[in-house]
């Protein structure tokens, strides 16, 4: 009996999985693995939220392969020792796994088809899996990524999204093949660090929401996606993230469904895509500005006291501190929240945007790298956006998505006995009323922000 091993990585899930099925198809046997890598560690990237999630994610992976007659394998340390290791146990021809976009991604690949080469097996990497489109399947004239959304929105849809593969019915795995235990959610959660209201993870659960939504929420997405206070999101980043959903079924799921809710949805699904071919493009841009416009940053040491104020949702503008606080308590923040805190940051306070970039891979469960950081960066008009200058005005974004204050108030106690929409300038209140509050002033005025942001760019836009 021959056998093959199926390296799992951002694709936790049985469903829709094609390495896993392609796997199936050439052997007879199969070792589904996972590694738990040490250069993930070694780069600051396993933060306590996702080391959570993962967990809960290797669990349900684990607890489906079991149902299907199989288990799942894990190993820590080395990718590429991990890999071979198993491989020669196994005395498996092939390994089969997904393809990424970032530069580690790609270099892990390259590092893994070399040993695989010298021990006389084969790798297989298989394109869109962890995206709906694989980077490069639709480039413009003359380039090789779209550098701009909507042209790219254009093709993107007129592409064919490839057709959802069954959960498999059975996995036989070889006997003997050696597995550390799978990592629990108490584990991660003993080691500390994890956000109090994380959501749980797992193929299961995100077929769940996907199920919940389709039949709810979706239809109206396209009307109150930006309503911060109504939570009417999918919530289905984290699950996307980690590929214990696929992005090409929420797709054909959301289309199922049709009307302005699903076309909006799909939408963002795209702008994941986009972003994804952006870095597999310019990985350099996980790191470097895109669109360099030599910006004169505050320096990180002279804006401390912002930047911590920022990090603790205590800036003096409610909406900015309400969004802080939920990716604080959730590890997951509103969409609408994410652009406020970060143009709030980047061009109210004008800080770096990878200070903002890094804060927030340490805490978002779906702290991707390619959307992460190029929406930061889309934010911080170093990116992708054709409105580099465009800057959020806070309180006016406050009034048009919490009009009455429901998202402020559900994150900032010491203003919930502010009625209606004036909390969202508590130091317009009577000085009586003012002093009773425990929340502090505004640590900058918005003109002033905004001056030093024209100054800083070198522009009057």
């Amino acid at each position: 009996m021959n056998t093959t091993v199926v390296l799992f990585t951002s694709d936790l899930r049985l469903h829709d999985h094609p390495p896993l099925r392609a796997a199936l198809g050439a052997a007879d046997r199969v070792v589904p693995l996972f590694v738990r890598d040490d250069g993930i560690d070694a780069a600051g990237f396993a933060c306590p939220n996702r080391r959570a999630f993962l967990a809960d994610c290797l669990t349900d992976l684990d607890e489906g392969l079991r149902d299907r007659g199989g288990r799942l394998v894990v190993r820590s340390g080395d990718v590429v020792e991990g890999v071979r290791a198993v491989a020669h146990e196994a005395d498996a021809e092939e390994v089969h796994m997904a393809a990424g976009v970032s530069g580690y991604a790609h270099a892990r690949e390259e590092r893994l088809r070399t040993a695989l080469e010298k021990d006389g097996r084969a790798l297989r990497v298989h394109d869109a899996v962890v995206t709906a489109l694989a980077p490069g399947a639709v480039v413009p004239s003359g380039g090789d990524h779209f550098a701009v959304f909507t042209p790219y929105h254009r093709r993107w849809s007129q592409q064919e999204i490839r057709g959802v593969l069954a959960a498999p019915r059975t996995v036989l795995v070889p006997d003997g093949i050696r597995s550390e235990p799978v990592p629990s959610r108490a584990e991660a959660e003993k080691a500390g660090g994890v956000s109090e209201g994380l959501a749980a993870g797992g193929e299961r659960e995100a077929r769940r929401r996907l199920t919940a939504w389709t039949r709810g929420g979706l239809a109206h997405y396209d009307e109150r996606h930006d309503d911060l206070a109504g939570d009417a999101t999918s919530r289905l980043s984290p699950h996307l993230h980690f590929g214990t959903l696929s992005p090409a079924e929420a797709v054909h799921r959301a289309r199922a469904v049709g009307g302005p809710g699903a076309e909006a949805f799909v939408r963002q699904v795209c702008w994941r895509d986009f972003h994804h071919q952006v870095l597999a493009a310019r990985q350099d841009a996980a790191a470097a500005d895109y669109r360099p416009r030599h910006d004169r940053w505050r320096p990180e040491t002279e804006a401390l006291a912002d930047i911590e104020a920022w990090k603790a949702g205590r800036t003096g503008y409610p909406v900015v501190d309400a969004a802080m606080r939920q990716l604080r308590h959730e590890g997951w923040m509103h969409n609408r929240g994410r652009l406020l805190a970060a143009s709030f940051l980047t061009k109210t306070l004008y800080v770096d945007w990878r200070v903002g970039a890094r804060y927030f891979l340490e805490l978002l469960v779906d702290g991707d790298l390619a959307n992460n950081q190029l929406n930061w960066q889309w934010v911080a008009g170093t990116g992708t956006d054709t409105r580099p200058n465009r800057v959020l005005n806070p309180v006016r974004q406050a009034h048009r998505y919490d009009p009455d204050g429901t998202y402020v108030r559900r994150w900032v106690p010491e203003l919930e006995e502010v009625g209606g929409s004036a909390v969202h300038e508590p130091w317009k209140l009577p000085d009586d009323d003012r002093a009773r509050l425990d929340y502090p002033g505004p640590i900058v005025e918005l003109g002033e922000g905004l001056a030093r942001f024209k100054e800083g760019r070198g522009t009057a836009g």
